[in-house]
């Protein structure tokens, strides 16, 4: 028969078990992947950011990352799976402006948009560019504005849906100035871009990149950026503020976010990661095909920059009369 094992011995045995319990659960943690959920289509400006940064946001946290497309209603459902993701840190999302729109145009929501997610860095806007069909007598903002008012309702302005930010850079332009012009609402910006040339409607904001080879091409005209500062993009076009309408500026962002709760030490470990994979060859030349304008603001600043979104376009959500249930 074995002698009986002594209180030390059984204590180190003990404890040799649990590291080993620990290394392992640590190895199944490291071995699974992070799931970034995109809502909003493939091919979609957001989504070229996540695939962009996936690969070396993979390297710096240890989890290869898998992009996961969820869409459909604004972003809604997508975001929902990540607001009830688990607290692990192993389930992100990869969001827009929409987030703040939401709200305002859907009656009813399945989340929070401020309590239920962790904000962990707003990465880049988006500038959007005023363009008009040629054949509009404009070549400049003030232009456009003069005939508006000596035309009063007979422009039509459109945008890649009701609610959506191109709907709202329009209508912040119409409470900035005054002027009176006709929404017309598209399912997506490729059907907008094509009545625009065709001159269905005379004018809409869109993403530079959607809008760069029209514009060179002369099918479009660019009048103005809708940012604070002019885009790399298009460095020969001015702001919509220099154009003549010094309050304005818009911009449409992207986010990275988790559920709400995430621990500290999981956001600052993903905010390090992310800013390194910001600085990646692979991100900065997708940024730059995308015309987008990185930010550095982190998860100290974030949360403030959610809710000052949320309460500018929750404003102009209601002056545009936008609902969609």
């Amino acid at each position: 028969m074995n002698p009986p094992m002594s209180r030390r011995a059984a204590l180190a045995a003990l404890l040799a078990c649990s590291c080993i319990n620990a290394a392992h659960a640590e190895k199944d943690t490291q071995d699974k992947p992070l799931r970034m959920v995109v809502p909003l289509a493939a091919g979609s400006t957001v989504d070229a950011v996540a695939r962009a940064i996936a690969p070396a946001f993979g390297k710096a946290t240890g989890h290869p990352v898998v992009v996961e497309n969820l869409v459909g209603a604004g972003g809604i459902p997508g975001t929902a799976q990540i607001v009830k993701a688990p607290k692990d840190g192993l389930t992100l999302g990869m969001i827009s402006s929409n987030h703040v729109i939401n709200p305002g145009i859907y009656k009813t929501m399945p989340y929070d948009t401020l309590k239920d997610i962790t904000p962990i860095a707003v990465l880049a806007t988006v500038p959007l560019v005023l363009v008009v069909n040629p054949a509009l007598p404009v070549r400049d903002v003030k232009g456009l504005l003069a005939y508006a008012k000596a035309n009063p309702g007979k422009l039509n302005y459109g945008s890649a849906g009701n609610g959506s930010t191109l709907h709202l850079a329009g209508e912040l332009l119409i409470s900035e100035t005054g002027i009176d012009m006709k929404h017309v609402p598209y399912r997506g910006t490729g059907p907008l871009i094509t009545d625009m040339i065709g001159g269905q409607v005379q004018l809409g904001f869109v993403s530079i990149s959607q809008v760069g080879p029209q514009v060179k091409a002369g099918t479009l005209r660019a009048l103005a950026v809708s940012t604070s500062a002019r885009s790399a993009a298009l460095p020969d076009v001015p702001t919509v503020a220099e154009a003549g309408v010094p309050k304005y500026s818009f911009d449409a962002w992207i986010a990275l976010i988790g559920p709400g709760g995430l621990p500290k030490t999981v956001v600052d470990s993903d905010y390090a990661a992310v800013k390194a994979a910001l600085a990646s060859p692979e991100a900065q030349t997708a940024f730059a095909a995308q015309g987008l304008t990185l930010l550095d603001t982190g998860p100290d600043l974030a949360p403030a920059f959610f809710k000052a979104e949320l309460a500018k376009h929750q404003k102009l959500v209601k002056q545009s009369g936008a609902t969609l249930d």
